[in-house]
């Protein structure tokens, strides 16, 4: 099993591409490493449009790589928040801070070549197997051994 975390389209698809490296959330985290991104059917057309991305390309309502959490900024001013927009992408028209926000700062983002259907939960969720079903357990399995394979070979 791996922890996996839900992130809305557009914004999961430039998490794996590398694009997004900080993941801004209400609530902290004392998670570090590896966890896997999944993308939700939800997908915030506004910010598509913002950051001039096609809604229809994008993959929803699966796992569609991984990142590795290496750290976590605690943002206490708008100010803050917008010296890293850059790296955390949110929408400029942030007026304020109600509460503590925190960016969870990311590294390694693999982008899997075939995407995994998976339903998303709120936080941080194990992906776990139904035990109906126990072949899938191997298929993901083997995806991620896959892409894992396919890093070191296709980076020589």
């Amino acid at each position: 099993m791996m922890k996996c975390l839900s992130v809305s389209q557009p914004f999961a698809d430039l998490i794996v591409s590398g694009k997004k490296t900080i993941e801004m959330r209400t609530w902290n985290t004392r998670f570090r490493g590896e966890f896997l991104v999944h993308a939700p059917l939800r997908v915030r057309t506004d910010d598509c449009h913002r950051l001039r991305m096609d809604c229809s390309k994008l993959v929803r309502g699966a796992v569609i790589g991984k990142a590795e959490i290496r750290d976590v900024k605690t943002y206490t001013t708008i100010a803050q928040v917008r010296a890293d927009k850059k790296r955390h992408h949110a929408a400029s028209d942030m007026t304020g801070l109600d509460k503590k926000r925190y960016g969870f700062v990311l590294c390694n983002p693999v982008k899997f070549h075939a995407p995994i259907e998976c339903k998303g939960r709120l936080g941080f969720f194990e992906v776990r197997e139904p035990a109906s079903n126990p072949t899938k357990n191997s298929i993901i399995s083997d995806l991620l051994e896959e892409e894992h394979r396919y890093g070191l070979v296709g980076h020589h």
